[in-house]
């Protein structure tokens, strides 16, 4: 390891944005027309013992800014970090149901290899039904699968398919840790970046791309998710707002988020080769009837989700 990066857990830096993405699923499930089932997604939220708790149904509210028993109160005074919530966890829902659907497509098309960059605490490889045959690589920071291992372990969860934890810095050599879990390049594979890009430094995303496309044999596939014009579009109409969401749990998002300039995903994909094609978070929310809330402004969460083939 030539450079020290950043290590978190999960409530601290961007280990907390999967915490607060856990939250959303748990909400998305106990929804009635919930467009995805995650039975730990709660267990997560209440393993942390977080203050103030991070709401985990749909009649709980996003708790404001303070300490203490303020720490607890609403957030009425800024109905707009509720609005932002109700956003963020019906996103979460379209999201997670649009790239299920992306892999286990390429699963049940005879790709055995799937791997989850950032895994985060994602749960596809516990709660989707995979062909057999199929692994799961999980590459993410030790202490966030340690962290989400003793969870799943405690509550009894078993995977249905063989995964294989990674842990790898994505800033580091990750690629050679993979194929120590036993990837084999040769061989078709289907790769998801969720939650992922605007966290990395412009040259460690280019990277990123590149040791993908190395790794992919033909016939493989990729799911993205590029939502760095939503932070932008937020930041722009609601200056203020992700400060403010997140100040209850101490957490700089907008400090998280690299505001290089960087190559888009679908150009970058096209001119490696890949055939993209991009949805607007909004067309898909529609196409599965549940359409996005909104902001005061009218704002949604104008991110696209990328499915492409090599």
């Amino acid at each position: 390891m030539s450079v020290a990066h950043e290590q978190w857990d999960i409530v601290s830096s961007v280990g907390w944005t999967a915490l607060m993405v856990a939250a959303g699923r748990a909400v998305e499930t106990h929804r009635a027309d919930g467009l995805v089932r995650d039975p730990w997604a709660e267990r997560f939220v209440a393993a942390t013992g977080a203050d103030p708790a991070l709401p985990t149904r749909v009649d709980q509210r996003w708790p404001a800014p303070g300490s203490g028993q303020d720490a607890g109160r609403r957030a009425d005074q800024d109905e707009d970090v509720q609005r932002y919530w109700d956003l963020l966890a019906a996103y979460q829902g379209v999201r997670s149901r649009y790239f299920d659907t992306a892999l286990t497509r390429a699963a049940e098309q005879g790709v055995d290899q799937v791997v989850l960059l950032a895994a985060g605490l994602d749960t596809r490889a516990f709660r989707l039904d995979w062909p057999a045959g199929t692994t799961v690589f999980e590459v993410d920071q030790a202490g966030v699968l340690d962290f989400k291992d003793r969870v799943l372990d405690e509550q009894g969860a078993r995977a249905t398919c063989d995964r294989r934890r990674v842990d790898a810095d994505l800033r580091e050599d990750w690629q050679g840790a993979l194929q120590r879990a036993g990837f084999d390049p040769d061989r078709r594979s289907a790769w998801l970046m969720e939650g992922l890009l605007p966290f990395l430094p412009a040259a460690a995303e280019a990277d990123l791309f590149h040791a993908v496309n190395q790794l992919a044999a033909p016939g493989s596939s990729a799911a993205i998710e590029h939502f760095a014009p939503a932070v932008e579009a937020i930041t722009a109409e609601h200056p203020g707002l992700l400060e403010q969401f997140a100040a209850a749990y101490g957490i700089d998002i907008v400090s998280l988020v690299s505001a290089e300039p960087r190559t888009e995903p679908t150009r970058r994909l096209g001119d490696l080769g890949w055939s993209v094609t991009p949805t607007r978070a909004a067309d898909a929310a529609s196409g599965y009837g549940r359409p996005l809330p909104t902001l005061s402004s009218g704002l949604q969460l104008d991110s696209v989700l990328i499915s492409a083939a090599r």
